[in-house]
């Protein structure tokens, strides 16, 4: 709790540092809280207490999830000190960020729905004003209006389906929800089960899952390219731990009901997220349908509801998070419009040999290539899916997983390719960048030799 209230003061410290004149100091500050409440966060292993009436609950999962994406903010600050130059907009950008990731650790960490339900809203307002925040491109007003519109539409839904669930048993809470739903298992109103569709499709929305995707692509290829970054891989992370805990917490007793449903969902958002990334020649909106597909990986975790859904969701999203922070860093390298096409990575490998091989590793772990951090988290999220009876699941995602290799390996062909003249500028890796790309690189060797690192945590 203590590291909430930390990162809460960060932001308001950051939208007053104008005022009281030391926006200079303001990033080494936000380094600095956010080593600081990634050591708070382990001084409360172990400790699982509860606050505000058992609004918000600080368990070992709650506090692995939150400690991951206070690491990948920071990692994330590496590769974004130019989104910070402008001395008109410095203040704005740091609090909004740190709004964004007191609002994913409230999410991560809620026992109540109508803390949920602010933590989704203290995070998604920041991200509607991140999305449009570059007011001179017409493309980044269109995403910010489109992010807003649909994240409006799909909380409807969520709150629509919270009031249901509220009707039926009388709170918010989770545990008593589920203790409801357990005593009454034999003869539950329709109107639960309408709430727990409802707020699956809500959550869906969240996460870009199809057949709710359509918004995704579009928003983040709009966005600035670290902003989109930062949805890609923070957001997505606290989104899906929130999503796991609802339904690990709430619903598991109803899992015969919604689970082939959501079964069904994730087979098709792996098969769309990867046959559309397929067909992409921009490098940006290739991976917004590749961040789609790997929404399918995930989702198989919560599908398999065992002993080990949670830790494999963790190494999951660490992993898929950490590569693609990788590849986002090259991608801000490329520039913005015309020069984010894959064709312009031609000649990348002979001109700047180091930075290509560490965005080979990036691409190699996404696709899921051992000994790299992607593969043991497939194989380890695989093995969970089959101990629960769904091997037809499996199978669809191994198949959807070959077809990724294509297009990531298409990435990697491109930088072998002798450079055109008409091709665009080669990424300049900047050493923020390079500082970032070696990380990950590292990380990704280090979680794919040593994946019992994260594999035992949950």
């Amino acid at each position: 709790m203590n590291a909430l209230i930390v990162i809460a003061c960060l932001g308001i410290a950051a939208m007053m540092s104008e005022v009281l004149g030391f926006k200079k100091l303001l990033l080494p500050l936000v380094a600095i809280g956010l080593i600081s409440v990634v050591g708070l966060f382990v001084m409360d292993w172990n400790t699982s207490i509860r606050y505000y009436h058992d609004m918000l609950y600080f368990d070992n999962y709650a506090i692995a999830f939150s400690a991951m994406v206070t690491v990948l903010t920071a990692l994330w600050l590496i590769m974004s000190k130019e989104y910070f130059i402008s001395t008109t907009s410095k203040a704005e950008h740091a609090a909004l960020i740190l709004f964004c990731l007191t609002g994913a650790i409230v999410m991560i960490s809620y026992s109540d729905l109508s803390m949920l339900f602010i933590g989704i809203e203290i995070l998604s307002i920041s991200l509607y004003v991140l999305a449009a925040s570059n007011k001179h491109d017409l493309r980044s007003n269109e995403a910010g209006l489109k992010y807003f519109l649909m994240g409006a539409f799909a909380t409807g839904f969520l709150l629509f389906g919270i009031t249901l669930i509220y009707g039926a048993s009388g709170s918010f809470n989770l545990q008593e929800i589920a203790n409801y739903l357990s005593k009454n298992s034999e003869h539950l109103p329709m109107f639960v089960y309408a709430g727990v569709l409802l707020m699956l499709v809500g959550l869906l929305f969240k996460v870009s899952a199809a057949p709710f995707h359509f918004w995704a692509p579009d928003v983040y290829e709009g966005s600035p390219t670290l902003v989109t970054a930062f949805m890609s891989t923070i957001v997505k992370t606290a989104a899906f731990a929130a999503f796991y805990r609802l339904f690990a917490t709430c619903f598991s007793d109803l899992s015969g009901w919604w689970g082939e449903t959501l079964a069904i969902v994730a087979a098709l958002t792996m098969l769309v997220g990867n046959v559309l990334a397929v067909m992409q020649q921009n490098f940006k909106r290739m991976l917004a349908y590749s961040s789609i597909a790997h929404a399918g990986y995930m989702l198989m975790a919560i599908v398999a509801m065992n002993h080990i859904s949670a830790g494999a969701i963790f190494l999951y999203t660490s992993a898929y998070s950490i590569a693609s922070l990788g590849a986002f860093a090259c991608l801000h390298a490329l520039g913005a419009n015309d020069n984010e096409k894959i064709i312009n990575l031609r000649g990348f490998i002979a001109k700047q040999p180091f930075n290509a091989g560490l965005l080979c590793l990036a691409m190699l772990s996404l696709a899921g290539i051992p000994p790299l951090a992607g593969f043991f988290a497939k194989y380890y999220l695989f093995y969970g899916v089959i101990q629960s009876g769904y091997l037809w699941l499996v199978l669809v995602a191994v198949l959807s997983s070959l077809i990724g290799v294509y297009y990531y390996f298409r990435v990697i062909y491109t930088m072998f390719l002798p450079r055109e003249e008409e091709d665009g500028v080669l990424p300049k890796i900047s050493g923020g960048h390079k500082i970032l790309l070696t990380i990950v690189a590292i990380l990704s060797l280090l979680m794919g030799i040593f994946p019992g690192i994260l594999q035992g945590i949950l």
